[in-house]
């Protein structure tokens, strides 16, 4: 296999894994929204998440890559690592 070609499955492996971002809520939101302030309420972001059918595709790519900051398919910093580590997820 050539670099080039090396290169080229690379670049489309990315582009697929990332394409549930072309239909995401979020894309027409503020990073703020996702990113809040220390302390700051995580709920309007959750809330669009819930409507996003990106969703599963967000939560699945944040786990994979390890993303530790910020709402990521409707879960937050703590639920993620919750779910990592096999607890349930907390209600509401």
């Amino acid at each position: 296999m050539t670099t080039s070609s090396t290169t080229s499955r690379t670049t489309s492996t990315i582009a697929a894994e990332l394409s549930w971002q072309e239909s995401a809520l979020c894309a027409q939101a503020g990073p703020e929204f996702f990113f809040p302030a220390p302390g700051s309420s995580t709920r309007e972001a959750k809330l669009l998440c819930g409507a996003c059918e990106g969703r599963v595709a967000c939560l699945e790519y944040a786990l994979a890559h390890d993303e530790r900051f910020g709402v990521w398919g409707g879960l937050s910093e703590k639920e993620r690592g919750r779910l990592r580590r096999g607890q349930s997820r907390p209600a509401g």
